[in-house]
């Protein structure tokens, strides 16, 4: 049996995720909130890497009209998650044509799946958008 010396790499490379400071980062979620950067918030918003809109009208899914996508539809995201929850629900079938229409990408999933797929779209530089349904706690 024969011993080899370690392997020494001569370029190595750390491998980590570095979260930019100056982005809209989503740290925590849970029922009736969702905390982005250093503050809570109790109702729906709407965050992108740059802005955030606090108090977006929906508090559940089947709240969710062709109206509340205006905000949305300004940003002109390259991709839209919607967060609808503590489960996957899709919105009526008039704010899904509304999407179509404005020819957005977008996914919906619960709110928890859509903060994570946000920060990794984010961290990335990627056009995301995150539209997050806030339900009341209880």
């Amino acid at each position: 049996m024969t011993c080899r010396a370690p392997i020494q790499y001569v370029n190595a490379m750390k491998i980590s995720l570095d979260q930019p400071t100056t982005i809209n980062v989503v740290r925590g979620y849970g029922p009736g909130v969702v905390r982005i950067g250093g503050r809570s918030f109790g109702s729906s918003v709407i965050v992108t890497p740059t802005t955030l809109i606090e108090d977006w009208r929906p508090a559940a899914i089947g709240q969710l009209l062709a109206e509340d996508l205006e905000p949305l539809l300004r940003l002109r995201p390259e991709v839209l998650l919607i967060g609808s929850g503590a489960r996957q629900v899709f919105p009526a079938r008039a704010t899904l044509a509304a999407l179509y229409s404005a020819g957005l990408g977008f996914e919906v999933m619960d709110t928890g799946a859509a903060c994570r797929t946000y920060n990794v779209l984010a961290a990335e530089g990627r056009d995301v958008a995150a539209a997050l349904i806030v339900e009341p706690a209880g």
